[in-house]
């Protein structure tokens, strides 16, 4: 690529530029949304994402280090994170049973109520997706599902649980065919994952 994707000049002559200029306003759209979520509890983003991540995800996955990976951010930036809504009192933190340096963090009764309220803040980007024809969601899950996987193997985002990066998965030479040995089944477009609890990393 020559020229920027924010370049207007070619970005009206490039339909891929067009779509990673789309992209980034659905991006823009996510933070504005978070933020408003987050004003009622006095959160910021990343707190919000943390504790609808806590909620969602076995304890294996609740701890400081998963969690940096997870969001491809420092464990210090985590860790003041944690700090934050462990003042709040939102969450929780309990000795490993077999590494006393490491914890595992849970969710409090309030931020458990905190974690259902603000995971809801997508709901004006699922309206219009809901209304895409079927065979228009599944092209754009699979599209996606590949722009992802692209930016995994280009170590831009670290952590991925969906089923194109598993080893359970498997599919055809064109990729029309999806199967999982874990499963040992066929999978429909729209049975793939983008977090799958069983994942196993290739």
């Amino acid at each position: 690529m020559s020229k920027s994707d924010f370049n207007l000049s070619h970005q009206n002559k490039s339909i891929e530029s067009k779509i990673v200029a789309s992209l980034e306003r659905i991006a823009q759209a996510f933070r504005v949304l978070l933020w408003q979520e987050g004003k009622e509890f006095a959160l910021t983003p990343i707190q919000v994402q943390v504790l609808i991540f806590l909620y969602y995800h076995s304890d294996e996955k609740c701890k400081v280090s998963y969690l940096a990976h997870e969001f491809n951010m420092t464990k210090a930036t985590i860790s003041d994170a944690i700090k934050a809504l462990e003042q709040k009192k939102l969450i929780t933190k309990k000795p490993e049973p077999h590494d006393t340096r490491s914890y595992i963090i849970g969710l409090t009764a309030h931020g458990e109520a905190v974690a259902v309220k603000t995971s809801m803040f997508s709901k004006e980007i699922f309206k219009p997706v809901d209304k895409l024809h079927p065979d228009d969601k599944e092209n754009l899950l699979l599209s996606l599902l590949d722009i992802i996987r692209h930016l995994n193997r280009s170590e831009v985002i670290t952590i991925q649980r969906m089923c194109l990066t598993c080893a359970y998965y498997q599919s055809s030479p064109g990729g029309q065919k999806h199967f999982c040995s874990l499963l040992n089944q066929p999978l429909r477009t729209s049975d793939l994952r983008v977090d799958c609890p069983e994942h196993l990393a290739k």
